[in-house]
């Protein structure tokens, strides 16, 4: 009784936060270790800053945004990666927000809903990294009914989000494969300040990110005052990638902190001005509708 309970409990938080968007779930047939439980129950709960955050994700999925009628279609998807530490998800100001922006310059938008916490998990990263890759193969597996272009799908990380997207999108695939699995390596990938990625005890990039792998073309943001994402982890990053001769973009802005997400914060540039370059690295590089 008790678990019907939970599972009715957890169906109505669903339904309720996310019924406007279609969902695609990433394991029907049921993940790989290490799994988050499914009580708690999922939730989702509006904090003192008016910014809603979800946690207790105990079944991984996508909220797809599809473009308005008025937007040019570019056949471009992107997964968005949400941070939150690990112990929840900032799926609103990192997720839903940047959903939307995404939707506007005619990109399919894929906001991802990973396992949560993980935080007591051995690495915190793992599930959520094979959350990501999942997406990555499920969507372009479904390319043609979603009406994508296979060779166009991304990723979007913000924090947490975004050392996710790097670990994922650098590791060979971190679940058993199946025999209609599509590749999980994205074909561009957007960070923005990048959660814990440099390791101040060696001055490298962490040792998951296998850089020897290859990344994609990648826009970098952040702010140099991040105390929490090491603006030498994102310069870091960036060098690497143009020494192998990676196209790639960065924009470290002087202020700004962290987590701002989609929105705007007082006396810094930052927060509002990287949409605006991201959308135009989108547009050069074909991926996004152009300006009107």
């Amino acid at each position: 009784m008790t678990k019907l309970i939970a599972a009715l409990v957890l169906t109505t938080v669903i339904s309720t936060t996310a019924a406007e968007f279609p969902e695609i779930k990433l394991w029907p047939a049921g993940m790989p270790e290490p799994v988050v439980p499914a009580e708690p129950p999922e939730k989702t709960e509006r904090g003192p800053d008016g910014i809603t955050r979800r946690s207790n994700v105990s079944q991984p999925r996508l909220f797809v945004h599809e473009p308005p009628a008025t937007v040019t279609r570019t056949g471009t998807a992107v997964i968005v990666v949400p941070g939150g530490g690990f112990g929840r998800l900032a799926d609103e100001h990192e997720g839903s927000d940047a959903a939307a922006w995404l939707a506007k310059q005619g990109i399919v938008a894929f906001q991802l809903a990973y396992r949560t916490p993980t935080t007591k998990h051995k690495e915190p990263h793992a599930g959520p990294a094979q959350d990501v890759q999942r997406a990555v193969s499920e969507v372009r597996r479904r390319a043609t009914e979603l009406k994508l272009d296979a060779k166009k799908i991304g990723v979007l990380g913000f924090s947490a989000g975004g050392q996710v997207a790097l670990i994922a999108a650098t590791s060979d695939r971190l679940f058993p494969s199946e025999a209609n699995a599509t590749s999980h390596k994205p074909d561009f990938l957007l960070v923005v300040y990048p959660y814990k990625i440099y390791d101040p005890a060696t001055k490298a990039l962490r040792a998951d990110i296998h850089l020897e792998a290859g990344l994609p073309p990648t826009f970098i943001a952040q702010a140099g005052d991040d105390g929490g994402s090491l603006p030498q982890g994102s310069t870091l990053l960036y060098l690497d990638l143009i020494t192998r001769k990676i196209p790639a973009e960065i924009h470290i802005y002087e202020k700004g902190g962290h987590g701002f997400g989609m929105r705007p914060r007082p006396n810094a540039t930052g927060p509002t001005d990287w949409p605006l370059r991201a959308a135009d690295w989108l547009r050069l590089r074909g991926l996004a509708a152009p300006l009107p």
